[in-house]
Order: structure tokens, then C-alpha cells, then sequence
């Protein structure tokens, strides 16, 4: 039986208890070593293998499945923060299926909503903004053309880019071409929730130089979007008085 496993955007306790509980009882764990909380190894009980996947191919990586699978051994697949978002999952369950080996999921806690933590942002502010695009820019890995950086800008909705830290010269001016105001508000979040967290707001123009300057390359997320620097937003309705919802009756009615 193989676990998909979330390991959260980074702190060691950011990991779910179902995902923990998997570690600890694994007998394989095989984890995205370029991207995982090391620290999340102390989990594994004694004689568990543990492989680092950042040295190994697709089919390097289900040929530990398989063995260890044929073995009845319990496998983890640990990814990094959520595994359905740029996890790469899809190909190994495809695999799996080939083989006739079991598989289930446990989510995890993304770094986009690691990045807001930091930030203490709402992405869904009333008035401000009521969607959030998760997406990345293209590069060595293509972008399909109806999700290009210029359509989705469009909407003017808040954007996360994943993967895109490494050239946000590119990304800032591609986004101003788009239409998007050079004010707009941005903040980039390197390696969200771990010890050494870094957080900085600027805005679209600024974003490359605010980069270089911290010298973040990788790891890090890049937020813009209006709900990064709110000037004024309207309270939720949730709340209000004299909103009726289905546990209180408003004052207005």
C-alpha cells in the first residue's frame, strides 16, 4: 500500500495527524528531499528505508514501489506541501494502477496558505477580492496557451505563482504589458513557515529588485493582487447584525 502524503509548506508540526501517523508506521518513505522539511524524517521508526526522490527518476522511484509493495511493506510518498498542486501525482498513480498496487491520498497544508499565514492576509477580502488563481509562469515546462500568464491576468483576481521565483523581472513585466498597474500590490514569500522564513511586500515594479536584494531565487511564492495591501474592504455578512444566516435571525427581519 503506498500513502500520498502532504507535508505541509514547511514547519514540522504543520503536517497533518493522519500524515504523521502514516510516517510513523511506514516501512519505505520516499520523500521530495529538494523541497521536504528534513526534519520530518524523525517521524520514521527505526530500519524504515528512507529515499530521497530529488536524485531519482519516475521510474526509479516506482521500482522502490514495486519492490517494497511485493514485499507487503507500507510505502510513503511524501510531497511537499499539498501533493495535488504541482505534485507530479498523477503519473505515479497512473503507474500504480498499471501494476495493480493500492494507493490513497491525505492532503496537506499548501504553502500558498503558508505564505498568507506569514503575510496575515485574507485572500478573500468582500469588495476586494473573491477568487485566487494558483498558477505559474512558463518556462522549462510549458503553460497550456488558454492558461498563459496574460489570460488569467485578465480576470484582475488575486494570482499565486508557484515556480516563478526565478526570474520576476519577466513576471513583472509581463504582467504590466498585460494591463495590470505597476502598483499593484505584491509580496514574495521565500520557504513559508520554516525557521528561515523571509517576507517582504512591494509591489509589481519593485518586485524585481526586491527579489534580487534578498536574493531569492527558488522556494519562495509570489502574491499580487489587491488583497496583499488592501486600502478598504467591506465586512463579512457573516457577521453582521442584520444578516439572517440558518443559526440567528438579523435584526433587520
Amino acid at each position: 500500500m503506498v500513502h500520498f502524503v502532504g507535508a505541509g509548506p514547511g514547519a514540522e508540526d504543520l503536517i497533518t495527524i493522519r500524515g504523521k501517523e502514516h510516517l510513523e508506521k511506514a516501512d519505505v518513505i520516499i520523500y521530495a528531499g529538494s523541497l521536504v522539511n528534513p526534519g520530518l524524517l524523525k517521524c520514521a521508526k527505526e530500519g524504515c528505508a528512507i529515499h530521497d526522490s530529488a536524485r531519482l527518476t519516475l521510474d526509479e522511484v516506482i521500482d522502490i514501489v514495486k519492490k517494497a509493495d511485493g514485499e507487503g511493506k507500507e510505502i510513503v510518498r511524501l510531497h511537499t506541501g499539498d501533493p495535488s498542486i504541482y505534485g507530479a501525482i498523477r503519473e505515479q498513480m497512473d503507474a500504480l494502477d498499471d501494476l495493480g498496487i493500492m494507493y490513497d491520498v491525505t492532503p496537506g497544508v499548501s504553502s500558498f496558505c503558508g505564505a498568507a499565514a506569514a503575510l496575515n492576509l485574507e485572500y478573500t477580502l468582500p469588495t476586494v477580492s473573491q477568487s485566487v488563481i494558483i498558477t505559474r509562469m512558463d518556462g522549462r515546462t510549458a503553460v497550456p496557451e488558454k492558461e498563459s500568464l496574460e489570460s488569467l491576468s485578465e480576470h484582475g483576481s488575486t494570482m499565486v505563482f508557484f515556480l516563478s521565483a526565478g526570474d520576476t523581472k519577466r513576471l513583472s513585466e509581463r504582467l504590466i504589458a498585460a494591463g495590470r498597474s505597476e502598483d499593484t500590490p505584491c509580496a514574495i514569500v521565500y520557504k513559508a513557515t520554516w525557521p528561515d522564513e523571509k517576507k517582504f511586500r512591494c509591489n509589481l515594479k519593485t518586485l524585481p529588485e526586491v527579489a534580487a536584494k534578498n536574493d531569492i531565487e527558488k522556494t519562495a511564492l509570489i502574491i499580487v493582487g489587491d488583497a496583499v495591501e488592501p486600502s478598504a474592504y467591506e465586512k463579512s455578512k457573516l457577521y453582521d447584525p442584520g444578516f439572517t444566516t440558518g443559526f440567528r435571525k438579523g435584526t433587520d427581519t
